[in-house]
Formats: C-alpha cells, sequence, structure tokens
C-alpha cells in the first residue's frame, strides 16, 4: 500500500518558500527559547552531524538563546543525549528517547552498504562473528578504542555495523573532542525499544518535520537509506503532496506550515559539517551552488564553518589565534555588518 499521499494536485511550492520553510524548522529564523530541553531540540532538527565535537555545540548555540557549551556536556553525561554512528554511518547527537528508533531504522541497510563496499572480502557470518568479540570487550563498561587492541579499533573503523555501540563522556566533547570512548547501547541507553518498521517510520517523520517538505529521495539520501523501504514503512503517515517549481512532487506532514518567504532571516553562524549544507537540502539553496565548492571539496574535506546572510551562505568562520574570523564572499548593508559582528563576537565569546 503506497503512502496516504493521494493529495498529490497540491500547490507550488517555490525555492524561496523551501528556503524559509527549512530556516524555519531548524531554529534559525528564531531561536528557541532559553532552557529548551537539549533533547527537544535535537528531535526538532533532526539530530546534528557530529563529526567534529565542537560542531554539536556551535549547532545548538546558534539554534537555542542563551545556549551555554556545559549544558550540552551534561546532557552527553546523564545520557539524555547519545552521541553515535547512525545517518549515512556518520557520527550524530540524537535524544536518548529516539536513538533506538534512528538505530533501528539505518541498521540493515547501512549493513548492506559495507558487505557491498568490501566486495566479497568479508562475510556477514564474519562480521556477526567479529561484533560478538566486541561485545564480550564491552561488556563490563565503556573502554576507550586504544585499549582495545589493533582488531577492536578495526572493527570500530569499519563503523561497527553488527553491534550498536555509543560514544560516551568525557570523550566526544567539547573538553575532550576524540569521541573515541566506546559503550554498547544497551548498557548505556537501555534495551532496544524499535524494530526496523517503526524505526524508519521515524525516519520519515524526522525527516520532514525538521527538513520538509521534501522528495522521497532526498530523505532516503540523509538517512542512508534506500527510498523504497521508507515509502513502504510510512504507508501509514498522512502525508501532503506538492510541487516544485520544476513540477516534480514533494512530500510533507500534513497540516505542517509552510513559512512566508519574506519572513526576515537573522544572520546566523553554521557549525563544521551542518545538515542544512549537505547534498539532500540542494533543492532549498541555503549553500548557493555558486559557493558549493568554497566550502565541500577535495582540497578541503574537513568543510568550514558558515555564516547564512539573507537565509543563504554568504561567508566563512574560523578559529584564528582563539578569535572568530569572518570572510565575507556578497556584499553587506551597514545594518549587516553590524548584524554580523554582534554575532560574530557572541561566538567569539562562547568559544573563550
Amino acid at each position: 500500500m503506497p503512502p496516504r499521499s493521494a493529495r498529490s494536485s497540491g500547490p507550488t511550492l517555490t525555492e524561496a518558500q523551501l528556503r524559509a520553510t527549512l530556516l524555519q524548522r531548524q531554529r534559525l529564523l528564531a531561536r528557541a527559547p532559553a532552557g529548551t530541553p537539549i533533547p527537544d531540540v535535537l528531535d526538532s532538527i533532526g539530530g546534528i552531524q557530529d563529526q567534529y565535537a565542537p560542531s554539536g555545540y556551535v549547532g545548538l548555540w546558534t539554534r537555542v538563546a542563551d545556549f551555554q557549551r556545559d549544558s550540552l556536556t551534561r546532557a552527553l553525561e546523564d545520557r539524555s543525549v547519545i552521541q553515535a554512528t547512525t545517518l549515512r554511518v556518520t557520527i550524530h547527537l540524537h535524544s536518548a528517547r529516539t536513538y533506538w528508533r534512528v538505530a533501528r531504522g539505518v541498521r540493515e541497510a547501512h549493513r548492506r552498504w559495507y558487505l557491498r563496499l568490501q566486495k566479497g572480502a568479508v562475510t556477514e557470518d564474519e562480521m556477526a562473528a567479529k561484533a560478538q568479540v566486541m561485545r564480550a570487550a564491552l561488556a563490563d563498561g565503556p573502554r576507550d578504542i586504544r585499549s582495545l587492541g589493533p582488531d577492536g579499533a578495526g572493527f570500530v573503523g569499519n563503523q561497527g555495523l553488527w553491534v550498536d555501540l555509543v560514544r560516551v563522556p568525557p570523550s566526544g566533547t567539547w573538553e575532550r573532542r576524540r569521541a573515541d570512548r566506546l559503550a554498547l547501547a544497551e548498557q548505556w541507553v537501555g534495551p532496544p525499544d524499535a524494530t526496523q518498521t517503526e524505526g524508519l517510520r521515524y525516519l520519515v517523520e524526522a525527516y520532514l518535520r525538521a527538513f520538509g517538505p521534501a522528495p522521497w529521495a532526498d530523505i532516503g539520501t540523509w538517512a542512508g537509506v534506500p527510498a523504497p523501504w521508507l515509502k513502504e514503512a510510512a504507508a501509514d503517515l498522512d502525508l501532503a503532496t506538492y510541487a516544485n517549481e520544476q513540477g516534480r512532487p514533494i512530500i510533507d506532514l500534513a497540516g505542517w506550515p509552510i513559512a512566508d518567504p519574506d519572513t526576515p532571516t537573522p544572520i546566523r553562524f553554521l557549525p563544521h559539517w551542518e545538515a542544512i549544507l549537505l547534498v539532500h537540502v540542494r533543492r532549498t539553496q541555503v549553500l548557493p551552488e555558486a559557493f558549493r565548492t568554497r566550502i565541500f571539496s577535495s582540497s578541503n574535506p574537513f568543510s568550514v564553518g558558515c555564516v547564512l546572510i539573507r537565509g543563504q551562505v554568504g561567508a566563512t568562520w574560523s578559529l584564528r589565534d582563539g578569535s572568530v574570523v569572518v570572510e565575507p564572499f556578497v556584499e553587506l548593508s551597514a545594518a549587516e555588518h553590524e548584524e554580523l559582528e554582534v554575532e560574530r563576537a557572541a561566538l567569539d565569546a562562547f568559544h573563550r
């Protein structure tokens, strides 16, 4: 049975509407109120890619009023926020209440991806056997990767897709950035409480809530899961259908509002590997194609921090000698210069 998206003759949404809606749902038009629980923010924005530990902190700072660094560290310590390899086989932050749905939703697709990549060099049974070794090594509690020896480190490097692992503090925090301390997810988070189907359905909901409206293919790209799997699992979701300016269908959660494209767009600083700049949201042109190679290129695999100006990337930022330095590549008005400096100084203070 196909998803309940029979309203296929929906209105056309412009690129500007899609961009404004994305920024609104990502808490980038208006920050969440001070004190908003971090798990609530993470759930609303689809998690945060956290390959570089400060990204989680900066990603929350730019979305939550008066955000304090130690609040995320405490959330990781009290286990209300979980750091693990999930979406697209990359490290992300999720709320503890959604972790198992995400992990179960992506697991099978990622295992198949890995075996295809190996081209017969390793079998699923062999990976399952290695997983049992890893389980035994972590049975007594968290351990640093280096204490697991070369075999353990190699298995983790291959993403540990046959055993659910989480990265636990003090590693993966602002103070100790390398996320190299591991625990078994069932011990750190609690026993699994979701099936694969429930996880796949949740991924569709989570993506549309955070990044929608969107085509099915973009949801699959974001999660690293085939779009047909997602469609089947989400067959009972109440979805609305629109068209983009090219006439292609895009879907959304029924009843969710579309933002006014004339909504004022404040200047916002984004962390490294910010999700709204990745290929699954190219449809919104938050990152104009003309500037994409400035941010992502083979000569710059680390990516860079970006600054939103008028709702699109118009500058980069970096730390130099301990201070935040901005390099604009669009013309700014006097008012925009002033607003940019206020945000830059606030991020500078956040780093100190």
